[in-house]
């Protein structure tokens, strides 16, 4: 029984570093069958915080690599050179520090007050968890009135330590197939 009760507290670290769910907005106004190809606003991606370590061309890259990928999914094609695009499209990367507070329980009275069970001084211990967490936003707007039309997000926790260049591209490409799986809207 202990060993399954030492185990919750990292069920709850778990469950505090879940990924939030996709956030959307969209002018329902707009008829999103008339949007077949698209070109990067400038910036065509943007970083809060301005930090060099976060913010690179590798980074850049990958980000733009993933949304393009996601957007050919869709059905939308780059513009060709020379033409107007019917979208525009402009990412964010941010990335926030955060906090949570895990309260792990040692030890006590185990059983109901009838059934009786096994007791003792227990003890709680409660820690902070620090943790970042990264969020990517891709907005979309309507090249003709430069108006936003569409804005996606997911948020995940950034995972710390050593990662191949391949496992960022692959997130990457995980986040913005997140964003993007509910455009165009229904």
């Amino acid at each position: 029984m202990f060993r399954y009760l030492s185990v919750f507290p990292l069920f709850m670290l778990l469950a505090a570093c879940q990924s939030s769910p996709i956030q959307q907005d969209y002018d329902p106004n707009r008829s999103y069958t008339q949007y077949r190809s698209w070109a990067w606003a400038e910036p065509a991606v943007s970083y809060a915080p301005a930090d060099p370590r976060l913010q690179s061309d590798l980074t850049t890259q990958r980000i733009r690599e993933a949304v393009a990928g996601q957007l050919d999914v869709r059905g939308l094609r780059p513009a060709v050179a020379g033409a107007e695009p019917d979208l525009t499209v402009r990412a964010h990367l941010v990335v926030e520090n955060r906090q949570d507070q895990v309260t792990t329980s040692y030890g006590g009275h185990w059983g109901g007050y009838w059934r009786g069970g096994w007791g003792g001084p227990g003890y709680y211990e409660t820690r902070t968890v620090d943790y970042r967490v990264g969020t990517l936003q891709i907005d979309l707007f309507d090249a003709q009135d430069n108006q936003l039309v569409w804005r996606g997000s997911a948020s995940e926790v950034l995972r710390d330590g050593e990662q191949t260049p391949a496992e960022r591209s692959r997130k990457m490409h995980e986040l913005a197939a997140k964003v993007l799986s509910r455009f165009p809207p229904q």
